[in-house]
């Protein structure tokens, strides 16, 4: 379904960013199942309409979470990938928790990059947060690669984090601040 730019939360120079709906199963899910090789083992989006609803719900409706998905502009806006604000908390922390993929036609072409810039302003102006996290397997060097240049540091490495494709997964913690975006710290 193409998207005009005024349907863009934000814009850049070739992708847009809107959030998702329930319309978008159809197109979301063939892209994941496109993206299989890419993806694994590191990522499992959704891949079926009843997967895509329940994931959807959940970026829709729970205030902890944002959901974005990146559009291509030059293509009528097709997926391009997806960004993913988790954990949102407010009051004195104003952190959230990145998790991203870009679809395989869409891979190593720059929009992943043009798109977390665009989350991470977003995040920093309009929704008022002041940390952005970044949790990544060690051998996911495209996501490293992307965290860091990004601006993102790396600040730690938590053994068994999180459980990912039947196994608890060791990751490395990378976390941009307004402040280090803004160069004031």
């Amino acid at each position: 379904m193409p998207h005009t730019a005024s349907r863009y939360l934000a814009a850049g120079r070739r992708v847009g960013l809107r959030h998702f709906t329930y319309d978008d199963a159809a197109e979301f899910t063939a892209r994941a199942r496109e993206s299989k090789d890419l993806h694994h083992p590191w990522l499992f989006p959704p891949d079926t309409p009843a997967a895509y609803a329940a994931y959807a719900q959940r970026l829709i409706e729970d205030p902890a979470k944002a959901g974005f998905l990146v559009c291509e502009k030059e293509a009528d806006g097709a997926l391009a990938g997806f960004v993913n604000i988790n954990n949102i908390v407010e009051g004195g922390f104003l952190c959230g928790a990145l998790g991203y993929g870009a679809f395989a036609h869409a891979a190593g072409r720059g929009l992943m990059r043009e798109a977390l810039d665009l989350v991470v302003r977003y995040a920093f102006g309009p929704m008022r947060l002041h940390r952005l996290e970044i949790n990544v397997q060690p051998g996911n060097a495209a996501s490293i690669a992307l965290a860091r240049t990004c601006g993102f540091r790396k600040e730690g490495f938590s053994p068994k984090m999180l459980y990912i494709d039947g196994a608890w997964r060791d990751h490395e913690r990378w976390a941009l601040t307004s402040e280090m975006l803004t160069g004031d710290g």
